[in-house]
């Protein structure tokens, strides 16, 4: 009976360091044969082969000019965005969302959510957007810039009197917890005209009324007309004086401590959004309708949120109950 032969296993691939091609340089200058050189640097004869064709400086092989031929090589073998740019597949999809007003965030994390047969992270999408072959669409990202900018934030300064600390805000599971804060128009605007804005912890739901002044008589009207639209347990507000009638409120309402707007981070962010994507700084509301105004509003409750697995915050409400 014969044995049948046994083919030997394919060598694990390794690109080749300075220190090899040095040894190389030194075995080809003692004459070694390209099967010895191979052997003591451990890879396929036919490396050795298109080393010495490929990396030579007047005809003799150089270790020096082989590394850097060999580092220019694979510098320019991957470009920026490479990944998409040759997936026709991936690249529709992702332009699909960008111009349905989807962050990269969202297009990743839904790509995933529907087991799409193709993926990229947003840092992928990020970078195809920022390099030559996706830049042209940049312009549907919220911000419309060509690169990542440091945004600052800038603390609140307003206080309160008769004011309830948020420490004292209940902790019991199941309450339905919204923030509050005020969308305003420029110093320099015409009218005083404002946006209120309540935001559900739990699910990112905006809701919105525009006020036309800042008298805490206003706000509370605002706030008892939007909290007909959903299931609010309390309240978490800053210290600007319009919420001074906090007691006339349809819930209890509970303060942020001073100069700490980051203790109501949801209402904030999604303020943010607003302004990145809809009305940025500067912006006169009293030219805004409301038709128009509660068209942002939904498409911001209609993207889709990894905090909330990729759910819309509408969604989101209608599983918990929040909408009315």
């Amino acid at each position: 009976m014969k044995k049948q032969a046994i083919k030997p296993g394919r060598k694990s691939f390794h690109h080749m360091a300075q220190s090899d091609r040095d040894r190389m340089e030194i075995l080809l200058k003692k004459a070694e044969i390209q099967k010895d050189i191979a052997d003591v640097l451990k890879v396929d004869g036919s490396t050795i082969s298109r080393e010495r064709k490929r990396k030579r400086k007047n005809g003799v092989y150089d270790a020096s000019i082989a590394q850097h031929k060999a580092n220019e090589k694979r510098r320019n073998s991957k470009f920026q965005g490479m990944r998409i740019e040759h997936n026709d597949a991936l690249r529709e999809y992702i332009i699909t969302g960008l111009k349905e007003k989807r962050s990269p965030d969202e297009i990743a994390g839904r790509m995933r959510l529907e087991k799409q047969p193709f993926y990229a992270g947003k840092d992928a999408i990020y970078k195809w957007l920022y390099s030559a072959y996706g830049q042209r669409y940049c312009i549907y990202l919220c911000t419309k810039r060509k690169k990542k900018r440091i945004q600052k934030k800038a603390a609140k300064r307003e206080m309160i009197p008769h004011r309830i600390g948020i420490s004292e805000r209940p902790t019991t599971p199941g309450l339905h917890h919204f923030e509050g804060d005020l969308f305003v128009s420029p110093r320099s605007a015409e009218t005083p005209v404002s946006v209120a804005i309540l935001c559900s912890t739990e699910t990112n739901l905006l809701i919105g009324r525009k006020i036309p002044n800042r008298k805490p008589a206003t706000m509370t009207h605002a706030v008892n007309e939007m909290e007909k639209e959903a299931t609010i347990d309390d309240l978490t507000m800053d210290n600007g004086i319009e919420n001074k009638d906090h007691e006339q409120f349809a819930v209890p309402a509970f303060f942020c401590d001073a100069y700490s707007p980051w203790q109501k981070p949801h209402v904030e962010n999604n303020i943010g959004l607003l302004r990145k994507w809809f009305l940025p700084k500067g912006t006169d509301l009293s030219k805004i309708s409301d038709c128009v105004l509660r068209e942002y509003f939904a498409i911001l409750n209609n993207k889709y949120r990894k905090s909330l697995g990729y759910r819309s915050a509408n969604e989101a409400a209608k599983a918990l109950g929040i909408i009315k």
